[in-house]
């Protein structure tokens, strides 16, 4: 599992970008959702890098 925290606001950022932040379940600066850890949730996680913090979290 994979606790994926908001840390950089997406104003200014490619739409595709900001797309994949709310694919991911992300809405607010700051927000953290849980995800299972998987090659599609990792490839999102890789295209808006720069934006997330990643943690892994046991279950």
């Amino acid at each position: 599992m994979l606790e994926i925290t908001l840390v950089k606001s997406t104003i200014g950022y490619k739409p595709k970008a900001k797309l994949t932040v709310a694919a991911l379940g992300l809405k607010k600066l700051n927000q953290s959702v849980i995800k299972s850890d998987t090659p599609q949730i990792r490839g999102m996680i890789n295209k808006v890098n720069y934006l997330l913090k990643v943690t892994e979290v046991k279950k």
